[in-house]
């Protein structure tokens, strides 16, 4: 199996759209084909960025696509269930038992609850995970009632995971309308993710730097 054949996998199509209607009536922000295609896409960046090959890329893309699909089990330790589930799915394609294990190690550490970044695919799905805070992920229309997750990813108007050309530093650039969300919003639920992303950035032999409004904080 391929990244592109996962993609297309009508029961895997299933279990990511039923986890987001599950975070839907928890009132999670959005976590559907958006926000894994996205996170895929930043993984495959990083990884190829830094010279990993294209066997490497594939299996994070994999790991990106399916990481959250145990929130179809229960949001808490969705990491782990989502990498039992992915165990059983990718076991029986053609994939190699140590690419599946791969896939399923990333997965199942990705949370920043528990998760460490135990090898290269792990720690390119972390940072693409938490860096994926934007405007668009906001489901609730009403500003009135906004939570302070809701807030913070609405101030997000612009947000950029990028490697330097000497490839020693990975920034996460965001630019916040400060109207809906302080800094001290965003740290208040997001500093454990930010220090999540520099200990995978220093797996992959990176400095992980956060800047906000071209202000540098981490």
């Amino acid at each position: 199996m391929t990244y592109q054949e996962l993609r297309k996998d009508p029961a895997i199509h299933a279990l990511i759209q039923r986890a987001d209607e599950s975070l839907v009536a928890l009132g999670f922000t959005e976590h559907s084909f958006a926000h894994v295609g996205r996170v895929a896409d930043t993984a495959r960046y990083v990884l190829e960025t830094l010279g990993y090959d294209a066997h490497q890329v594939e299996l994070a893309q994999m790991a990106a696509y399916l990481h959250d699909i145990g929130n179809l089990v229960n949001r808490v330790e969705h990491s782990q269930s989502g990498g039992a589930m992915a165990f059983c799915l990718l076991q029986k394609t053609d994939l190699p038992a140590d690419d599946v294990a791969i896939i399923v190690t990333a997965i199942g550490n990705h949370d920043e609850g528990t998760g460490v970044p135990v090898n290269p695919v792990a720690a390119a799905l972390i940072l693409a995970d938490k860096s994926d805070v934007r405007r668009s992920r906001v489901r609730n229309a009403d500003e009135t009632t906004f939570d302070i997750h809701d807030r913070v990813n609405y101030s997000v108007e612009r947000s950029n995971l990028v490697i330097d050309e000497a490839h020693t530093t990975i920034t996460l650039e965001l630019t916040v309308d400060t109207h809906y969300s302080s800094v001290m919003d965003f740290f208040e639920i997001f500093l454990q993710r930010m220090i999540m992303c520099r200990k995978a950035a220093e797996h992959l032999g990176l400095c992980f730097k956060l800047t906000i409004n071209e202000q540098s904080l981490m």
